[in-house]
């Protein structure tokens, strides 16, 4: 059986950064924190573990004093640097430059218009990036889960609309149209498209390389949204797609009667943990 390792899955640009940087602290001898997984991929959690990286929460980052601690690529609101001036933590930030970006642009739309506008954020409630998105408006933004949630919007009112950074293009588009068809003068609508390319652009190619293959095998992390999302789409182009974490989750009957098999993966999945899969189903096949 020809296996194939999917050229354009791995780590985006945001989480290779994170990972460079914790890297580097690491090699230095550095005591490093990580406020939260800094990446949703729990084999390279582990990994980074083993080089000394300690994961904490919100309540563990609270109660540090003198510390130094990584902020992922997801990004942080602003009451996680207040509590870092106050504890005299030292900040290593890794907020991927996109959030970065977005999160900029919705602090000063709300800082302009913070009383007669809303502002929406079409993204996953309760997820890292979102929650520092949110940060940016003093808690006051309206999270859009899925398109059935624009409903709930005040269409009389002025509303603004942004997205998190790995949210499908076309559902975005789905919900800026419902909001142009329902706005109502002199209410206004304005929406900012700021959906990483480099993460939307992936999905064509992905369902190619998926439907060029008999079978596939999906290598993510059980909290990867973007990979449930990215699994999702691919199931459409193939039947025959199974999701791992890693090689310990492989059944090899999977692949009975195929002659060629494709590997892939989501953002948070590290090239590395896709090629050990590949590795051991070829030694299976010995």
């Amino acid at each position: 059986m020809r296996i194939d390792i999917d050229d354009n899955s791995g780590f985006c640009f945001g989480v290779t950064t994170a990972i460079r940087k914790a890297e580097e602290e690491l090699h230095k001898g550095t005591r490093l924190y990580c406020l939260g997984d800094i990446v949703h991929n729990g084999k390279e959690c582990d990994r980074l573990y083993r080089l000394g990286l300690n994961t904490i929460n919100h309540e563990e980052y609270s109660r540090l004093r003198n510390a130094t601690v990584l902020l992922r690529a997801h990004g942080e609101p602003p009451q996680t640097y207040e509590i870092a001036r106050r504890n005299n933590i030292e900040i290593i930030d890794a907020t991927c430059p996109v959030v970065l970006q977005l999160q900029k642009r919705i602090k000063k739309e709300f800082s302009q218009n913070s009383k007669d506008c809303q502002i929406a954020i079409f993204g996953k409630f309760g997820h890292a990036e979102v929650l520092g998105l949110v940060g940016q408006t003093e808690g006051t933004a309206i999270v859009l889960d899925s398109f059935e949630d624009v409903k709930q919007l005040d269409f009389t009112r002025d509303i603004r609309l942004f997205s998190q950074t790995t949210k499908p293009l076309d559902d975005f588009r789905d919900i800026v149209r419902y909001i142009q068809e329902h706005i109502h003068a002199p209410a206004t609508f304005k929406y900012y498209d700021t959906i990483c390319r480099q993460v939307a652009n992936r999905m064509p190619s992905l369902l190619n390389f998926c439907a060029s293959h008999d079978a596939i095998l999906f290598v993510c992390g059980q909290k990867s949204s973007n990979g449930r999302t990215l699994f999702k789409a691919c199931k459409t182009v193939n039947e025959h797609i199974y999701m791992v974490e890693g090689p310990d989750n492989i059944d090899f009957h999977w692949f009975d009667g195929f002659s060629t098999l494709g590997i892939c993966g989501a953002t948070s999945t590290p090239k590395w943990l896709m090629e050990a899969c590949r590795d051991t189903i070829l030694k299976a096949e010995i």
